[in-house]
């Protein structure tokens, strides 16, 4: 048996128990990558051997003598190409950062390096995270390890391929719109997007500054909690950092779910969802009845609305925070150009991809004179009205149940092919991230082409416990398996 196959808590405890070194771990992540990752391409960059094998007898050392005695001490990670690494190349998978080096480290990561992580890699990504599906790198598609023909989702679908493909413990991703949760469901792995600021977004680089948010992907749900343990944190260098009282997510591991009321909305399961899914996530609502959760379906308003909202609210931080890239102070630059500005426009017209310049200019339209009013401000007030609805449901309900994603995991360059349909794939996660919600993505079944299907379920705010509980008693009733080779 692969040390991969374990969840990392099961290999964080034969590490700690003496029963496998960290040299041994990490030996056995790097021998699965390089068998795997010729079909898959879950990687842009794979750390030197060499720094690996020395970080390993660092961790090992410090376990030894105490410094290290978080449960994943010693255990291997990848952490998704936005997050930036020092002295090791974050590209975003895009060209305009293909030879960037920070000299600083996300603070998500370095929370993970103090609790004695092993990192082994950085995963591909759909460029800028601008995409659902991981084809949009410039570094090439990812393939989904149960079916190579199909995409892994995205934009953190390297991280989820990774993780499914085992060739990582568990890794970090980014969730703007459904990012970790969205390719979560297409792996087959579980994936938690946290209430928004509870994980330090500091040199997380930008995508959408008020719906980014940093999470992890694991293969079981006391997995995601451990790691989220120990990523969340606060500090006054990023302005969307939320102090909490409680970041004891673990303690929310009990197969218990009685008296917890479950809401199912009725908008998520009409038309244009897939049959196969539907029947999948409502087992989920049966398997917790049986528990003793009450389950009722309702109206959760203005679902319809969410998709226009968030690509207008996205697409304006976008246009934003992607003007830093202008060939001036690092990444790309053009080659051959006349004068300052015909180098911005040729650096920025060859270094990004056609997704990241169709949304960079949908959101300078819509922050221009003229249009600010008609497209920007009004899509503020959608989010602030599904917000609202959000509250509402959460009056009555502790969770709301809902499918993850309206299919199972399209064929490769289905849905590149039309970015309308693309965008459509997000139509059951983005309110989350409009309303700053937490949301798990966990396996709960397989459709007829033998592809994983992921149930969703949501939070209220700072309510990561009730959505990790509901998981973890789902997931006590539900086999789950790997993708075999």
């Amino acid at each position: 048996m692969s040390y991969m196959d374990m969840t990392a808590v099961e290999l964080g405890k034969k590490i700690k128990a003496g029963e496998v070194t960290v040299e041994e771990a990490v030996k056995d992540a790097i021998e699965r990558m390089n068998k795997m990752e010729p079909e898959i391409n879950a990687y842009v960059t794979v750390i030197e051997e060499e720094a690996i094998l020395k970080r390993a007898r660092q961790v090992q050392a410090g376990i030894a003598d105490g410094t290290y005695t978080s449960p994943l001490a010693g255990v291997p990670v990848a952490i998704k190409d936005n997050m930036c690494t020092r002295d090791v190349l974050t590209t975003c998978s895009s060209k305009i950062l293909n030879n960037f080096v920070p000299t600083y480290t996300a603070q998500a990561v370095c929370n993970l390096e103090k609790a004695g992580a092993v990192i082994i890699g950085k995963t591909n990504m759909d460029e800028f995270a601008m995409g659902s599906t991981t084809e949009t790198s410039y570094y090439g598609e990812t393939k989904n390890p149960w079916n190579r023909e199909h995409v892994p989702g995205g934009s953190s679908g390297g991280s989820c391929a990774a993780v499914a493909a085992r060739e990582c413990s568990y890794a970090l991703g980014s969730d703007t719109g459904g990012s970790i949760r969205q390719p979560s469901s297409f792996c087959g792995v579980t994936g938690i997007k946290p209430t928004f600021g509870t994980v330090y977004r500091y040199v997380l680089i930008a995508y959408g500054s008020s719906l980014d948010q940093i999470g992890p992907v694991a293969k079981d749900v006391t997995d995601c909690a451990t790691i989220l343990e120990a990523i969340a944190s606060y500090d006054s260098k990023d302005s969307t950092s939320v102090k909490r009282e409680d970041y004891d997510f673990t303690s929310a591991l009990v197969d218990d779910v009685s008296g917890m009321k479950i809401g199912i909305p009725r908008d998520y399961f009409g038309e244009g969802l897939d049959s196969e899914v539907k029947e999948a996530v409502l087992n989920v609502a049966k398997e917790l009845e049986k528990k003793g959760a009450v389950v009722e379906e309702f109206d959760l308003s203005l679902v319809e609305y969410a998709i226009p909202a968030y690509y207008v609210i996205a697409s304006a931080e976008a246009s934003s925070n992607l003007a830093r890239f202008d060939g001036v102070k690092y990444g790309y630059r053009t080659k051959d150009y006349e004068g300052l500005h015909n180098m911005y426009k040729k650096t920025r017209s060859e270094g990004f991809g056609p997704e990241v310049k169709r949304r960079i200019m949908l959101g300078s339209f819509v922050l221009s004179s003229g249009y600010y009013d008609a497209y920007y401000l009004k899509a503020l007030r959608t989010k602030a009205l599904i917000k609202k609805a959000f509250d509402e449901a959460f009056a009555k309900y502790d969770v709301i149940l809902a499918p993850a994603a309206p299919t199972t995991a399209p064929k490769l360059g289905d849905s590149l092919s039309d970015p309308i349909k693309m965008h459509l794939g997000d139509i059951y996660t983005i309110s989350v991230n409009l309303a700053g919600l937490p949301g798990i993505s966990i396996p709960c079944g397989m459709d007829s082409k033998g592809l994983p299907i992921g149930a969703q379920l949501i939070g209220d705010c700072f309510q990561e416990k009730k959505i990790i509980r509901a998981a973890y008693a789902f997931e006590q009733t539900y086999e789950h398996k790997l993708p075999q080779d």
